[in-house]
């Protein structure tokens, strides 16, 4: 058969292309099993595995200039703020975030764009000989985050990136993401999670999240509890960093709120913003907000990068952050939110005042190890009905319990194992003028979101 052409590509050129695609599919898919089988470790805490990988690859943590941004909630918000900001002035930014809603890589983007797929098999294949001669010469070894963190910080070192913003992981001291040297150390606030793993209180959580303030690098915090400022105070005096404080050193104050975006005013460190416009909604945002403004001040003014006041302006504007208060839908309304603890619940019910509805119906899926009967405390007396459903996480537990904690306090109840149908059910009950609310695990909330998505296409 001859070697026909066709749009001028030849048959044969088209077969070649076709293969190679596939063989890049298939070496990413197996990169990705590799490191979906890490999982095996768990949660493993200290900086030993993860300094010993990085030292063997070259120690790319030193080639970055970093912001380190943790907390209990607003970390991803806050980074994705920072980081559109930055854009917006011209910068190439790396984000390193986790967990991911759809697909893995949304964990590790350089202005917006997931890492290439070959980037992963490749990344995997330097890394994965490494990881072979440690276990080898008797190191633990390293976990699925540690090597996703190796990852992020070899490929934004290979891509020269300007700067990278690095989301904690888990706690702050103990975190794997916590061998770099930043120039800003962000602490976005300390509430009650993971307290199997960083403590029962909350100056014991705050020592440590503050794990990350480091010597010579400024500190930002938006914690606003005495006894977590007091001790963020303390670590940053200890380690002679420059401490700013969100809500004392920058003030805002909300002109309105709507569904679907909201206007601020803002008394930076080093000037008034006026009519701040952000499309991400939520008092809590606000507060994510002006961290995201005090951190780009900071790198303007003591780090001397080139940013203007438009870029905090257009940055802000652009800024979205998928499951987290999306509105998805008008009429009825749909809203999806990752409040998967105490204060994640506080912030999303004092955020369900701004949106109108007759009915509202709460979808709910958790994890075993969080606070749950406070989290049914908050939530479930604001909803008309419950439909209860299952996070895709070996950590949910007796996740039917929540049926019975909904139950006692009174409200229609429905269990519904998989999160798309149960969604799906939720949405048949709506009127127009009703409200569903998905909300619970970052686990259930991207299956969910999904299967919302595909719902709502049919219309």
């Amino acid at each position: 058969m001859g070697n026909r052409e066709m749009n001028g590509i030849t048959e044969h050129e088209l077969k070649g292309e076709l293969q190679e695609v596939s063989s890049v599919e298939q070496e990413y898919q197996e990169a990705k099993d590799y490191l979906m089988s890490l999982t095996k470790f768990g949660m493993n805490f200290g900086l030993g595995r993860i300094e010993e990988l990085l030292k063997r690859v070259g120690n790319p943590e030193e080639r970055l200039r970093v912001v380190h941004i943790g907390g209990t909630n607003g970390k991803g918000s806050t980074t994705m703020m920072t980081a559109e900001i930055l854009e917006d002035a011209g910068y190439r930014v790396g984000v390193f975030t986790s967990p991911h809603l759809h697909d893995y890589r949304e964990r590790i983007t350089i202005n917006g764009e997931m890492i290439p797929k070959g980037e992963v098999t490749r990344l995997i294949q330097t890394l994965r000989p490494h990881l072979e001669e440690l276990v080898q010469k008797g190191v633990e070894h390293p976990t699925e985050f540690e090597v996703n963190t190796a990852m992020a910080l070899m490929y934004f070192a290979d891509q020269k990136v300007d700067l990278a913003l690095l989301e904690v992981g888990l706690g702050g001291a103990i975190d794997s993401t916590n061998v770099v040297k930043p120039l800003i150390s962000v602490i976005t606030n300390v509430g009650m999670d993971h307290m199997d793993y960083l403590g029962e209180t909350y100056e014991e959580i705050a020592r440590v999240k503050a794990g990350i303030i480091k010597a010579g690098a400024i500190t930002v915090t938006a914690a606003d509890r005495p006894e977590v400022l007091n001790v963020i105070r303390k670590k940053a005096l200890e380690m002679n960093s420059p401490l700013w404080v969100v809500g004392d050193d920058v003030r805002w104050e909300i002109r309105w709120s709507g569904e679907l975006e909201q206007e601020f005013d803002l008394a930076g460190l080093r000037g008034a913003y006026n009519k701040l416009r952000l499309r991400l909604v939520g008092e809590h945002q606000v507060v994510n907000a002006a961290t995201a403004v005090t951190v780009c001040e900071l790198l303007k003014f003591e780090c001397g990068m080139n940013l203007e006041r438009r870029n905090i302006y257009e940055g802000l504007r652009k800024a979205v952050w998928p499951g987290r208060l999306e509105l998805l839908s008008l009429k009825p309304k749909v809203l999806i939110d990752g409040a998967h603890n105490v204060d994640g619940a506080n912030a999303l019910a004092k955020a369900l005042q701004i949106f109108q509805r007759r009915r509202l119906v709460l979808c709910l899926g958790m994890l075993g190890d969080k606070e749950r009967e406070k989290v049914v405390d908050i939530l479930v007396p604001l909803a008309d009905e419950v439909i209860i459903t299952k996070p895709n996480s070996p950590r949910s537990g007796n996740w039917e319990y929540l049926h019975k904690l909904v139950e006692e306090k009174g409200k229609s109840v429905l269990t519904i194992e998989e999160p798309r149908l149960a969604v799906e059910e939720a949405f048949k009950r709506l009127d127009k003028e009703d409200m569903l609310c998905v909300t619970g695990s970052l686990y259930m909330i991207a299956e969910a979101r999904q299967a919302l998505l595909d719902v709502l296409r049919k219309g």
